[in-house]
């Protein structure tokens, strides 16, 4: 279980959906019901690139990789790019995040 340490405003009160936000962004965390859990899916809305830390304080904290879905690489401290790119690609299709 994440501490307040790594992710210090975590919901976890539906422990198959966790949520954490901040005025500019959210963060769903798909946990699941399988025990043990072997994955968790995170849905990232929003801008700006501070969701990046409470992203890699999750996957310190449950001692794993972050994968990024836009580049297939894995996500590491100062790398923005598939970020960016899935942001440019929301605002052409979707318009600018509000």
């Amino acid at each position: 279980m994440p501490s307040d340490r790594h992710v210090p405003d975590v919901d976890l009160s539906d422990p198959e959906w966790g949520e954490i936000s901040s005025p500019t962004w959210s963060i769903e965390l798909n946990i699941g019901s399988e025990v043990p859990v072997e994955s968790v899916m995170l849905h990232i809305r929003g801008s700006g690139d501070d969701v990046l830390t409470p992203v890699l304080g999750l996957a310190e904290a449950l001692r794993c990789k972050a994968l990024d879905c836009a580049e297939g690489g894995l996500i590491t401290p100062g790398q923005t790019s598939g970020w960016h790119a899935f942001q440019q690609f929301r605002d052409r299709v979707m318009g600018p995040s509000q």
